[in-house]
């Protein structure tokens, strides 16, 4: 990625590095979108239900989450719409779970796990 000829750099290689760092555009754009749907405290804590519980029906995520089946609902269906999450329907009921391994990392780094009394 070019850098703004207008500006003068002091140190051209951190700059370089920087921009290594950064990396694709559009995978920033993707990360940002990913980071905006979790910083609802909402759907946040149902990833963290998730986490915690493997897979989950949303009757039961609703009451580990304390909310109704309808919010919970409508927030996995945004969760699933940008791939946080997956469903598996078996018979008449969908089971939730993490959709990839970074969000598990990610659930992990931001609420380490402490063992219940």
């Amino acid at each position: 990625m070019p850098t703004d000829s207008r500006r003068r750099s002091i140190d051209r290689d951190r700059v370089e590095a920087a921009l290594d760092g950064l990396g694709d555009r559009e995978n920033l754009q993707r990360w940002a979108d990913r980071f905006a749907v979790i910083a609802d405290p909402s759907r946040l804590a149902l990833l963290v239900c998730i986490h915690g519980a493997r897979e989950i029906c949303v009757s039961d995520l609703a009451v580990a989450a304390g909310m109704t089946d309808t919010a919970v609902s409508q927030a996995l269906r945004v969760l699933r719409a940008h791939g946080l999450v997956t469903a598996d329907r078996r018979g008449r009921v969908v089971y939730y779970r993490l959709a990839d391994e970074t969000m598990h990392d990610l659930i992990h780094r931001v609420r380490p796990h402490a063992p219940r009394a």
